[in-house]
């Protein structure tokens, strides 16, 4: 049972409608997460920003779903794992690459983003080195932390409001 409500649109505040207008648009459907977090659209807003913004990095849409995955599973976000795997099949990860990814052992973007998380940032110096030695360069690194905060936001949110789980959609 969801402990914070999902808003329909109509039931939103003025303020993410259209957002959530646009998410429509663009998916087919508005994710329960997003029905959650248009509680406040400020926190809609900065979501959408980031996501945008971390969409222009050199992290590939496969490895954004990595990340996504491994960070996702350290949470135990059951929503996000749902939603990333679904993601990251349309991405190109195969069901054995999805739980690679989910246990960190996918690719060295993997391994990084799941210590990261797991470790809550306070990563060895031995842990950077293999990450360069694994070709991953410190302005890769930088995304990395970005796309796991970006994460951590909607794990938390859909821990603490028991987020009704709507991946895959039934409409695709």
């Amino acid at each position: 049972m969801t402990r914070i409500a999902a808003l329909s649109l109509d039931q939103a505040p003025a303020g993410s409608r259209a957002a959530l207008e646009g998410i429509q648009k663009g998916l087919g459907f508005i994710p329960n997460v997003f029905k959650t977090l248009a509680h406040s659209p400020a926190a809609l807003s900065g979501y959408q920003s980031l996501a945008q913004a971390l969409g222009k990095t050199s992290l590939s849409a496969v490895e954004r779903e990595v990340v996504a995955l491994a960070a996702s599973e350290v949470n135990g976000c059951d929503y996000c794992v749902a939603a990333h795997a679904f993601f990251g099949a349309k991405a190109g990860l195969s069901e054995e690459a999805v739980g690679k990814a989910r246990m960190g052992t996918l690719s060295a973007v993997a391994a990084l983003a799941h210590q990261i998380t797991e470790s809550r940032g306070q990563l060895s110096d031995a842990q950077i080195t293999a990450a360069h030695n694994a070709g991953l360069t410190d302005s890769k690194i930088v995304e990395v932390v970005a796309q796991i905060t970006l994460l951590t936001l909607t794990n938390y949110l859909n821990n603490i409001a028991a987020t009704d789980i709507d991946f895959p959609p039934s409409s695709n």
